[in-house]
């Protein structure tokens, strides 16, 4: 399969571009496009065949949902069973914009797009380039993050380019996405309002509009291999570098002491180690490769610049990667989310190494 990429500003839309990028989703292909939290790879998710392409092209396991994509609430209604009026109001606060819910589905979606689920997970994006494509598509999108399954999420077209080049029919380059990770999902298909993936919205602005919002246990460390996955994210080793990486939590002074005696043990056991450090912290290690993910005193940086620092480590060849934690602020749950899930929850506490 040849992989067409496609370059879009947002501020003068490329209707033919983005005619054709809806023409090919509406046939059931494969397309690849930006929006506010990762690169999409959409499909028509009223299409359980075009939805499978999704699970090949990613070698993604089919029992992990997909998400779908709409672009106002009149699209939601035929999708849902019922919308509960804490959904609605969240619809209100957040919609369009990084936050999937959980509903009930009704037969119009099929099992091939929710992991075999009687739930789907929707979300109405906020990107101009995405909306463009889901309205010339005619149908909602089914769309997981535009990489093979267990890599980075994408942040760029490149990073696309890098993981689906053959794989699909076609790529978006809408330029470099705004937040960097994905959306946070809420269940909000019985009882209270959970929170199965931490984001960009957090549990502090969702209880701001509804009042207490649980959040799910396996959002921290994962799901029984027996167990179906509610919403992606939640059961597979995610976002990982090709290198082992462990996360080091406590003090920031503690956990930086640490590192530096980690990298000094790995050069004497001829080890080529990375560490992932921030603006105030990067001039402290002395390591073969350093990559800074942003500043502690603007931790959307750090969201925004995660997985692209990811990435980059598969191509300095490491052996290991050491990473400060991220604990204390706003966007800590999403950011340590993901970075544990890179790490297959390999963590040092306070020089203490275990497995959690």
């Amino acid at each position: 399969m040849n992989t067409k990429l496609v370059k879009i500003d947002e501020l003068h839309m490329d209707e033919a571009a983005i005619a054709e990028a809806g023409r090919v989703l509406a046939e059931g292909g494969l397309v690849a496009f930006p929006t506010e939290t990762v690169y999409g790879l959409g499909a028509n998710g009223l299409c359980a065949e075009a939805a499978a392409k999704i699970y090949a092209a990613k070698g993604r396991p089919s029992d992990n949902p997909l998400i779908l994509h709409i672009t106002s609430m009149e699209e939601l209604y035929p999708l849902v069973s019922e919308i509960p009026p804490e959904a609605a109001a969240l619809a209100e606060a957040f919609w369009p914009g990084p936050m999937t819910m959980v509903f009930k589905k009704t037969d119009l979606v099929p099992h091939g797009t929710t992991g075999g689920l009687d739930t789907v997970a929707v979300r109405m994006p906020e990107h101009p380039v995405a909306r463009a494509i889901i309205r010339a598509a005619g149908v909602p999108i089914a769309a997981p993050s535009a990489n093979t399954s267990g890599r980075p999420s994408p942040t760029k077209a490149a990073h696309v380019l890098e993981d689906m080049d053959g794989r699909i029919d076609m790529i978006v380059d809408g330029g470099e996405v705004g937040i960097g990770l994905e959306s946070t999902i809420i269940d909000v298909s019985e009882g209270t309002a959970t929170i199965l993936r931490p984001g960009y919205i957090t549990k502090a602005m969702l209880e701001q509009v509804i009042g207490p919002v649980a959040v799910d246990k396996a959002s921290l460390g994962g799901l029984s291999p027996d167990v179906r996955p509610k919403a992606p994210g939640m059961k597979y080793r995610h976002y990982a570098p090709k290198a082992e990486l462990t996360v080091f939590r406590g003090p920031v002074e503690t956990a930086c002491r640490a590192i530096e005696k980690a990298l000094a043990e790995a050069e004497a056991a001829g080890l080529r180690a990375g560490v992932i450090c921030t603006e105030e912290s990067r001039d402290r290690y002395y390591a073969p490769v350093k990559k800074c993910a942003g500043s502690r005193e603007n931790p959307e940086t750090v969201a925004h610049n995660l997985y692209d620092v990811l990435r980059a480590f598969d191509e300095e060849q490491v052996d290991c990667i050491y990473s400060e934690s991220f604990d204390g602020y706003a966007l800590s749950g999403a950011i340590m989310n993901r970075l544990l899930k890179a790490a297959g929850q390999r963590v040092v506490q306070c020089g203490e190494e275990k497995e959690v």
